[in-house]
Parts: C-alpha cells; sequence; structure tokens
C-alpha cells in the first residue's frame, strides 16, 4: 500500500517517475530539476532512497568520449 499511496501522490503533483522491477524491489525512478531519485520498494516493506544531485556543470558534445572510454568492456 505504500508503493500505490506514493505513485499516487506523485501523479497528484505532477512528478514525472518510472518503473521498474530489480532484484526483489519495485524501483521508482523520480526526475526532477538538477537531481534524480531512485526510491525502491522492497519485498519486507522497507524502502531505500537514493539520491543523485546534479553540481550544475554542463558537459560539451566531446565529453560522450568520455563515457564510452570509461564505461565500455
Amino acid at each position: 500500500m505504500k508503493l500505490m499511496n506514493f505513485l499516487n501522490k506523485l501523479e497528484e503533483k505532477k512528478i514525472y517517475y518510472k518503473l521498474n522491477k530489480i532484484r526483489d524491489s519495485i524501483l521508482v525512478e523520480v526526475v526532477v530539476p538538477g537531481e534524480r531519485w531512485e526510491i525502491e520498494f522492497m519485498t519486507d516493506n522497507s524502502i531505500c532512497i537514493e539520491k543523485f544531485i546534479s553540481d550544475g556543470e554542463i558537459f560539451e558534445e566531446t565529453e560522450l568520449k568520455t563515457l564510452f572510454d570509461k564505461f565500455s568492456e
């Protein structure tokens, strides 16, 4: 019920979100200006939240090379 209440609140406040299932949880990904939140609703009824907050730095197209160089196998 926590999950449904939370989703209803997001919709009421017109906050964008996506749902995904990972491991033994439902992941709600919330995107707001300058932040991305990952909220996991676990099978044991607990909630885990991780926030990714931007420092506002904007990169140029050349930064895409860093993405592939650093994170490719």
